[in-house]
């Protein structure tokens, strides 16, 4: 586990090279239907007939990758595995796992952004769904008493599964679930009963996702008017499921946390005005997609430093 992060850099390097060698000779770039060079792209910027279709919104995805790098940098600074008091303080696989999939976030995105394929689409979706996924199976891990093996099981067997079918049936995965947003509620949903835990509130948590989908903008008279179409909501009671007990550790929330979800917020809303007249200058290399990647990617690293700030709680010491 010592060589973690130079492994981790020579596989990063080698990506970028084979991206390099492999776009240069055009064995990897397309055009989305219906654009070409010098159309602008979906994500405001105009589109290059260079190795990167899209040459800032590819190029900032090494945020994530930097990032992903001086958390395995930390890790392999912490102690070893017998000498760990909490998972993200030194190397594991659980650690390993969360900086690798932060790191993976960058050439998922990149790919898609510089090839325009499909299967570049693919990979990026692919990236994102591992990142996102991690917390709240985390949260669940902790609060059933999970074993890292039984955590890595599920959290492969979901990747697996997600990946054959995103590839098959499309971004709703032919099911009209959107996984990356539920899992978004999910880590609001564990981390609420992660702080709050009890017999009743266990029960009661799943509510909390009817909040956190009115902020991303859909009301809970939408949800119960078309129960059909939401039917993802009986989701919201995973946790519960999976939670029979209060965690044995305790997190500190600020400032780490607030910064994470601060800088993602600040993203998100970047995300969604990416098109108006303020933001969107197709030549510009200053684009509002690109800086949603660089301030998705240092929520990456808040929460690996809010991870960071586990301690066992003095009753169970």
């Amino acid at each position: 586990m010592n060589r973690a992060f130079p492994i981790a850099i020579v596989l990063s390097s080698l990506f970028l090279l084979a991206y390099f060698i492999l776009a240069s000779n055009g064995l990897i770039l397309s055009f989305e239907p219906g654009l070409s060079a010098g159309d602008i792209s979906r994500w405001c910027e105009r589109v290059s007939d260079g190795i990167f279709r899209e040459p800032s919104n590819a190029l900032s995805n090494l945020g994530f990758m930097v990032a992903g790098l001086c958390m395995f940098k930390v890790l392999s600074m912490g102690p070893t595995d017998q000498k760990q008091h909490n998972t993200f303080s030194g190397l594991n696989k659980l650690s390993m796992l969360y900086a690798g999939a932060a790191i993976y976030l960058g050439p998922g995105s990149m790919l898609m952004h510089g090839t325009h394929t499909e299967w570049g689409q693919w990979a990026d979706n692919l990236s994102m769904v591992m990142y996102i996924i991690f917390p709240w199976l985390y949260n669940l891990k902790k609060m059933g008493r999970w074993t890292s093996e039984r955590f890595l099981v599920i959290y492969f067997s979901i990747v697996v599964i997600y990946g054959y079918t995103r590839w098959v049936y499309g971004d709703d995965l032919g099911i009209g679930l959107d996984l990356f947003g539920l899992s978004i509620g999910l880590w609001i949903i564990s981390e609420t009963l992660f702080n709050f835990w009890s017999p009743i509130f266990r029960w009661a948590s799943g509510f909390v996702g009817f909040v956190v989908a009115a902020a991303f903008g859909t009301l809970p008279s939408e949800i119960l008017s078309n129960p059909a179409e939401y039917w993802w909501v009986v989701l919201f009671w995973l946790p519960a499921v999976f939670s029979p007990q209060a965690p044995r550790i305790k997190r500190t929330y600020n400032p780490w946390f607030f910064l994470g979800m601060g800088s993602y917020i600040a993203a998100f809303t970047i995300w969604l005005n990416q098109w108006s007249e303020l933001l969107c200058n197709p030549d510009s290399w200053l684009q509002p997609h690109a800086i949603w990647h660089l301030l998705s990617a240092l929520s990456t690293w808040c929460f690996f430093k809010f991870f960071r700030t586990e301690k066992q709680k003095k009753h169970n010491a």
